[in-house]
């Protein structure tokens, strides 16, 4: 794994996945256009990029540096996404183990799972993350924050590790929150309602709490950088997750200016507060969905000092119509939790959320069905996990389907559905980003049974039996496929 954002930058260039732009550039639309160029075009061209000569700044910035599913994987420490299922899946797994030798393995696992979280935080006393220190001098002048689209209401740090602490237990907290820049030591935090963020701005202001500490964390390792925007249940330290997936702990160091512990290799770190009682306007903002999120009240993150190393790269994402590089992000979330959603519901055999529905707006899961009313028991089981609840529409397959493929996906669903019979409209919560919804993150979702159906669901012709080649058929053509000629 890697030691720091540097180290993984080494990597794509030895993978032939970076790319070094010296042309001089404006952070100002210019990077956004260049970076969705790459994103949207064909798969030779899609490397991340590191712009060295952004007009008015010293720093280089990084981009796209996720935006690939063979990046996201080497991010992470694998070469497939589909490795972090089974990885996830075999410790998770509680199964007995059979014989001496799978106890043995079973113990060593667990045994590898504790020493990479680490019983405690790893700290040491002189980082990288501080070779500079600003104190009353900070500004966030020397930030080359993006304004990613025309209508965007400001510049936005995009790819940040908000730390904070729960007000009452003490519990951290790292999201991945735009933040929009108001001046030189004022950001707008946008931490979404359903938030870890969030919820410590409530509970400062029911305690009556002034301020709330914050760190802002630019760069480091990249399993530490993608492990700030990763869905985990409340009071699970998205760090310690970043340490299993790094096979050690992440190195932390105090702040010099609020009572919180940061990860020591980053590049830049701002510290602040938060006035859970101040809001400011923020956005409008070119968001995931393709469209611009309005403007809302959001709280205000004061400046108190800046630490970063010596020469920093500043790490960036822009986000709109997909594909970009958050598709990647999100499908690393999805390979890595389906182990977590097998824990409740062990029926399931495959999720997919495609990059078209944007995460949460279209779920397809492939189920081993058992019984009448099993496709409904996943779709509300899956509404009833975590962030998941945000999910608008939720398709149910049989498990032959792979509903990775979503010509097949397609194909099965509307071949297979009655919708006088086989809907489930509900309604919910939905996305803090959701445009389409009458209220604001409460609206409509719909289940679609696409399953073979069962006498007891109201089908009493007998479902019909696929159109498959006999095994034996598919082995003698086969052998002689090479003499056809074709």
């Amino acid at each position: 794994m890697y030691t720091d954002l540097r180290d993984f930058l080494e990597r794509l260039e030895a993978g032939g996945q970076l790319a070094h732009v010296a042309a001089p550039v404006s952070r100002d639309l210019e990077i956004t256009e260049i970076a969705d160029r790459v994103s949207k075009g064909p798969a030779e061209r899609n490397r991340a990029l590191l712009f060295e000569n952004v007009r008015g700044f010293d720093m280089p910035v990084a981009i796209n540096l996720f935006g690939s599913a063979q990046r996201m994987a080497w991010a992470l420490g694998v070469e497939d996404l589909g490795e972090l299922t089974e990885r996830l899946g075999a410790l998770l797994d509680l199964r007995l183990p059979q014989g001496l030798g799978g106890l043995v393995a079973r113990g060593q696992d667990f045994l590898g799972a504790l020493r990479a979280v680490g019983l405690g935080p790893t700290k040491i006393r002189r980082a990288p993350a501080q070779q500079v220190i600003e104190r009353e001098g900070a500004t966030l002048a020397g930030i080359p924050a993006l304004t990613c689209w025309p209508g965007d209401g400001g510049r936005f740090i995009t790819l940040p590790q908000v730390v904070t602490r729960d007000p009452v237990s003490g519990t951290r907290n790292v999201g991945m929150y735009r933040l929009q820049v108001v001046d030189e030591k004022r950001l707008l935090m946008h931490w979404q309602r359903h938030k870890g963020g969030a919820e410590h701005e409530r509970v400062a202001r029911q305690e009556k709490k002034p301020t709330i500490p914050a760190a802002i964390v630019l760069g480091g390792d990249p399993a530490t950088m993608w492990c700030a925007s990763a869905p985990l249940p409340p009071d699970l330290d998205e760090y310690l997750l970043a340490g299993w997936l790094r096979g050690k702990p992440v190195e932390f160091v105090d702040c010099v200016s609020q009572p919180l512990e940061v990860p020591a290799q980053a590049e830049i770190v701002l510290e602040g507060h938060v006035d859970p009682n101040e809001h400011l306007p923020e956005g409008p903002f070119g968001d995931h969905t393709g469209y611009y999120t309005p403007v809302e009240p959001f709280p205000v993150f004061h400046l108190t000092a800046l630490t970063r190393r010596a020469e920093p790269i500043y790490p960036t994402t822009v986000v709109g119509a997909p594909p970009m590089e958050d598709v990647w992000m999100g499908k690393a979330t999805e390979r890595l939790f389906l182990p977590l959603i097998r824990l409740f519901l062990p029926e399931v055999a495959d999720l997919h959320m495609p990059a078209e529905g944007i995460f949460h707006n279209l779920v397809l899961v492939s189920i081993r069905k058992r019984y009448p009313g099993h496709a409904r028991k996943v779709m509300h089981g899956l509404w009833g996990l975590g962030l998941l609840m945000l999910a608008k529409a939720i398709v149910v397959f049989d498990e032959w389907v792979d509903v990775q493929n979503l010509s097949q996906a397609s194909w099965q669903a509307l071949g297979n559905v009655d919708w006088s019979r086989d809907i489930v409209i509900t309604q919910g919560p939905v996305d803090h980003l959701d445009h389409a919804s009458s209220h604001h993150s409460y609206g409509g979702k719909i289940g679609i049974d696409a399953t073979a159906k069962l006498p007891e669901e109201g089908y009493s012709r007998g479902w019909p039996e696929r159109t498959t080649m006999s095994a034996e058929v598919k082995a003698r053509i086969d052998e002689v496929w090479r003499e056809l000629g074709i």
